[in-house]
């Protein structure tokens, strides 16, 4: 159900390590002692597990390859993760799963134990043919960070754990029955298998590999399997019959192993490679070397507690501090490793690349994360920064562009825009070393006139995308357009003076849809007229005019330039006003509306990613209160420690990154800028952890349900008027000191000097 609240007419310790010793340029977190702080007792996984949050369930270690957990039987759009809390059936535990997503994907070597005999097996069952699968209940299921356990209704208790390319699986069968556990190479979570494999090597060793199509058009996932307890015998077998034992070919093979002696106690170790199932051993004898699971699962909690430690809050409020840090947690899942311990991982070429020089990532939710989770990433998570550029530069060389929605291996085209550009552009622009410059603004301007991208060569021919040539072409040259602006910044820097008058035209290429006499964004037809009829409440999912998005939405979506907005709008006050209609109209936007279009504020959908920057939009036009109020109701209101708390598609951390970075008190506007503009910092104090040791200290004095306007601001210690702080003031360290009232202050941040500007 798509949630619609209303807006009210009234809008009403110290950290205790700091994960230092690590400069910007550094491609790996540092090994540091204990963190003091159990983080990870304030973190619920189920939060966002249920409504439309889609996050994933189940045992990983911050941004590790694999993610091990449960899967249901997908039964639709909220089972992108496969699993969600509505559910009762349990088919399997899988080792790669997406967080948050509005597609489906992975689930790659699906395990399930059971009692029973192997033929018993065959038949179909919720169309899930050869597939063991059991009822449970929540209360005899268990999750944390680094370990997840579900005693099943037929009688095995299941626990898993895991390092960053290695699942631990403790399987506890009941007294009686025959001990099994059938390994399914066929079913995913909505993408086909089309080349499997698996093969009895050894009396402890099982390998194989499973290759699919999906919504990622080809990844290949190679493993292997250890058993601590020998194995009598691998059947394997098709969907159709028997084909004996120890090794199997084909589309669809499945196994099924029998341990000798029957024991009632069997663990499990499966690695992951997407090199080759040798390349999964080499990473399991890395990894995982023994058997000891309370080990590794205490070990996987101290890598989630090191992580969580970059932010500390100060607040009496037990159930904001349970929000905040699984807010954290879920921006720690995703970008995820892709590579092996040695370096090697298979590119979106299908060839197989080797690096020792900096680990390579994927799955980068970009038309999401580009917004909140990178810009956060930059200074809470700098040390990863220069790898994930790396990552989306080595694609470029893979595929000839900048990645739009990597997954595994392949590029999904996922969502308008190059999103890769302002991530990479603010890294630049932010002084981050560890990449080539060069290398990257090679990149992101061979990817903007890449012909072969939705829409750019009428964007090179027209300044504009017609709506009657390509669905979505106002949402598609509207995200260009932020990139673009990107571009120009890095170009200014690298005193590439024709490049930065280009890129800047085309970062202001919003002008060419907008409607002065109606004051809307409005497509534009092919030979230069507007869209007629309009209707700006109107949206049609995929085949319309905007992305996921109406009219409403998309004419506050130019992030990379509000000042141009505003003057196209006439003014300060024809802004404010406009802004102001769309937190309270309404209206039908049809039975073809995108399901994403959730946490609506009149017109404002907070659960979906083009609507994340508007809250901030006031102050520049000198209004920054009433940011603060619409912040703090959005923070009440749509993020909840329920496993309905996350409002809309998690997105692999962005939907989690807007609550912590709002939290903190400001936000990253323009997504290439460095510029964040305050709204209204949640709790009593807030500490960062920053390279070098520093600490950027965050402290709300008189802070308080109703207390949510800015009163005045202080910055180490003398006044500071200004709406909005810079990237670096923020690592420098020091502290920022808010007092908070009951009452809009209405001068604060009303200069024009005072404004958050872009630069230009």
């Amino acid at each position: 159900m798509i949630v619609n609240n209303r807006l009210h007419k009234s809008w009403i310790p110290v950290l205790a390590l700091c994960l230092g010793g690590f400069a910007v340029s550094c491609s790996a977190p540092v090994q540091t002692e204990k963190v003091a702080t159990e983080y990870t007792a304030y973190v619920d996984p189920y939060i966002g597990s249920g409504g439309h949050g889609h996050v994933f369930v189940g045992a990983n270690v911050p941004f590790g390859a694999v993610q091990v957990g449960p899967q249901n039987i997908c039964k639709g759009w909220d089972w992108c993760s496969g699993y969600h809390y509505s559910d009762s059936i349990v088919i399997g535990f899988s080792h790669t799963h997406l967080s948050g997503t509005g597609c489906s994907d992975l689930g790659d070597v699906l395990l399930m134990p059971y009692t029973g005999e192997v033929r018993t097996l065959r038949g179909e069952q919720d169309n899930i043919e050869g597939a063991a699968s059991s009822y449970y209940k929540h209360a005899n299921e268990s999750v944390a960070p680094g370990y997840y356990s579900l005693l099943m209704d037929n009688g095995v208790k299941v626990e898993l754990t895991a390092t960053e390319r290695v699942a631990l699986h403790r399987y506890t069968y009941p007294t009686d029955g025959a001990r099994r556990l059938l390994i399914n190479l066929k079913e995913g979570i909505g993408d086909q298998a089309y080349d499997t494999y698996l093969k009895k090597v050894d009396e402890y060793t099982v390998e194989g590999y499973r290759f699919s199509k999906g919504w990622s058009p080809r990844h290949k996932v190679f493993f292997t399997l250890k058993s601590d307890q020998p194995i009598e015998s691998l059947d394997v077998f098709n969907d159709d019959a028997a084909a004996g034992q120890d090794e199997l070919k084909g589309e669809s093979v499945k196994g099924v192993i029998s341990f000798k002696g029957n024991p009632q106690v069997a663990q499990v170790k499966v690695a992951i490679s997407s090199v080759s199932c040798a390349g999964a051993l080499a990473n399991m004898e890395a990894e995982l070397a023994d058997w000891d699971f309370e080990r590794v699962r205490q070990e996987a909690d101290r890598k989630w507690n090191e992580q969580l430690a970059c932010v500390d809050i100060d607040t009496q409020d037990e159930r904001a501090k349970k929000i905040f840090y699984t807010a954290m947690y879920h921006m720690f899942i995703a970008p995820t490793l892709y590579c092996d311990a040695n370096g090697d991982f298979r590119g979106h070429d299908d060839k197989v690349y080797t690096n020792n020089t900096w680990k390579n990532y994927s799955t980068f939710s970009l038309w999401d994360t580009y917004r909140t989770l990178h810009p956060l990433f930059t200074i809470i998570k700098p040390q990863y920064v220069p790898d994930m550029v790396n990552s989306m530069l080595s694609i470029y060389d893979q595929q000839g562009k900048l990645p739009i929605w990597p997954l595994v291996g392949g590029e999904t085209n996922q969502m308008p825009g190059y999103s890769a550009i302002p991530v990479i552009a603010d890294a630049y622009l932010k002084g981050f070393k560890g990449f080539d410059a060069d290398r990257a603004y090679h990149a992101m301007v061979a990817s903007s006139v890449y012909e072969k991208q939705n829409g750019v060569p009428y964007l090179l021919e027209k300044g504009y995308i017609p709506c009657d040539k390509i669905h979505e072409a106002t949402s598609i040259a509207m995200e260009y357009a932020v990139g673009d602006w990107g571009i120009a910044l890095a170009a200014k820097k690298m005193g590439k003076v024709d490049d930065y008058q280009n890129y800047l035209k085309r970062g202001k290429y919003y002008t060419q849809y907008f409607d002065k006499s109606i004051n809307f964004i409005r497509p534009k037809m092919d030979d230069g007229s507007w869209r007629t009829p309009y209707d700006p409440i109107q949206s049609v999912h995929s085949v319309g005019d905007f992305s996921e998005g109406n009219g409403w939405h998309y004419t506050f979506f130019v992030p990379q330039h509000p000042e141009g907005l505003i003057e196209l709008m006439g003014g300060d006050a024809p802004f404010v006003t406009k802004l102001d209609s769309l937190f309270v109209v309404e209206g039908d936007m049809g039975e073809n509306a995108s399901p994403d279009i959730s946490g609506l504020i009149g017109m404002y959908a907070h659960g979906n990613e083009p609507s994340h920057h508007v809250t901030y939009l006031y102050p520049y036009a000198g209004q920054q209160w009433k940011t603060a109020e619409k912040v703090r109701y959005i923070q009440d209101e749509f993020y909840t420690d329920q496993p309905d708390g996350v409002i809309g598609n998690e997105d692999c951390g962005q939907m989690s990154a807007w609550h912590v970075m709002s939290a903190l008190g400001f936000y990253q506007v323009n997504p290439s800028n460095g510029v964040y503009v305050f709204g209204s910092p949640l709790f009593d104090k807030a500490s960062i952890c920053l390279p070098e040791g520093k600490t950027f200290e965050i402290v709300a004095q008189n802070n308080g349900k109703e207390n949510v306007y800015i009163q005045s601001v202080t910055l180490n210690g003398k006044p500071y008027d200004k709406s909005y702080i810079l990237y670096e003031d923020i690592m420098k360290g020091g502290n920022l000191t808010f007092v908070m009232g009951n009452t809009p202050n209405k001068e604060f941040g009303a200069a024009p000097e005072a404004r958050p500007k872009t630069a230009e």
